[in-house]
């Protein structure tokens, strides 16, 4: 029993490379190890039995697993801009080495964009953060396109480590750039915790950064600028869609567009939609439907694809059909692509 909410363990950073499966916690010597997320990196600390939470390494990155073996930890970690590899960590000296090479080969064959990374105090005085990759080949005073992309969650985290996704992106000529707005991960539970705020509270961080991304980096082309997530991604996807027509275009992934259906159907159970939404259909319709996206498709002008997969048991494939057809219904140019056979994990470890 942990001894306080923000001593979550096993958190680590969002990103569709992170394999490696294996314990995500250690009990050794009266302490137990576990990684814990500190704003966009993944720590690993150690907690004693009085509740004391020591830092054990704190090199920036993540790692998905590890295990520990007299004074060695061996990690399934991402460092730098670097794929998943096998490290050490000696527990006395506090020195890492890496073991293994398995992506070298593949690294060296390929343009890797490093994030540039900034702060800044929103209109509310909470310090943000944001992160932005410039396209391959990058000239200065050249005009680009630029994608906007948002994590799942909404207690999820983005940080520094390599995202295939962004990086083929970046490699098609586009600027990226991402933040981790209130209700995400890493930064204790008061900042995390957007109970009754989805879509409001987010939306005013997504919007604060977008602008100050914009004021940074002068070569996007304002007017060709898409926005793209999945699950709480998808989410704000829609709600944006139905809030503001300043993007170009939008791609949602296994989103979620009606919290009746969202909060009654998905294998992740009803009590983490009615702990976002702090109530339920019975007790206050009007609120479950006033943070659903599809309230406000009618508003919609943005061409919209949706990307679903139909065994997708956490965000069903009802909630994009259903934004799809009333986009559809208020002519605004929409796609669906309905992918047979995967799951929720589709951008992540589907079929190629």
């Amino acid at each position: 029993e942990l001894p306080f909410c923000d001593a979550t363990p096993a958190g680590s950073v969002g990103t569709d490379v992170g394999y490696g499966s294996g314990n995500g916690m250690k009990y050794v010597d009266g302490k137990l190890y576990f990684p814990q997320l500190s704003w966009g990196n993944a720590q690993l600390v150690r907690m004693d039995e009085l509740g004391t939470i020591e830092k054990v390494c704190t090199t920036p990155g993540s790692f998905s697993c590890f295990d520990i073996y007299e004074n060695q930890v061996l990690m399934a970690a991402m460092r730098g801009s670097n794929l998943v590899e096998i490290w050490s960590l000696d527990l006395e000296t506090k020195e890492e080495k890496q073991l293994t090479s398995m992506n070298t080969e593949y690294m060296n064959a390929h343009v890797v964009v490093d994030p540039e990374y900034f702060t800044f105090v929103n209109r509310d005085g909470v310090e943000m953060e944001g992160f932005v990759l410039k396209p391959v080949g990058y000239e200065l005073g050249k005009k680009y396109p630029g994608i906007f992309e948002m994590h799942g969650g909404p207690k999820g985290v983005y940080g520094s480590v390599f995202h295939h996704e962004m990086q083929c992106f970046a490699g098609q000529g586009y600027f990226v750039f991402f933040t981790n707005p209130r209700g995400s991960d890493g930064r204790g539970e008061e900042f995390a915790n957007i109970t009754e705020q989805l879509g409001y509270t987010d939306f005013d961080d997504f919007m604060e950064f977008y602008d100050q991304v914009l004021e940074r980096y002068p070569d996007i082309d304002e007017e060709k600028v898409g926005i793209c997530g999945g699950s709480y991604g998808g989410f704000m996807c829609n709600w944006m869609i139905g809030h503001t027509d300043r993007f170009a275009a939008a791609a949602s992934q296994r989103s979620i567009s009606n919290y009746l259906t969202k909060s009654l159907c998905t294998d992740i159970g009803f009590s983490h939609n009615m702990a976002q939404l702090g109530t339920n259909p019975w007790e206050d319709f009007d609120t479950v439907w006033e943070h659903s996206p599809l309230k406000c498709a009618p508003n919609a002008k943005t061409p919209t694809l949706f990307i679903q997969s139909d065994e997708d048991y956490r965000c069903w494939m009802s909630d994009a059909i259903s934004m799809f057809t009333a986009l559809k219904m208020n002519g605004v140019d929409s796609r669906i692509a309905l992918f047979h056979g995967e799951n929720h994990e589709l951008s992540r470890s589907g079929k190629p």
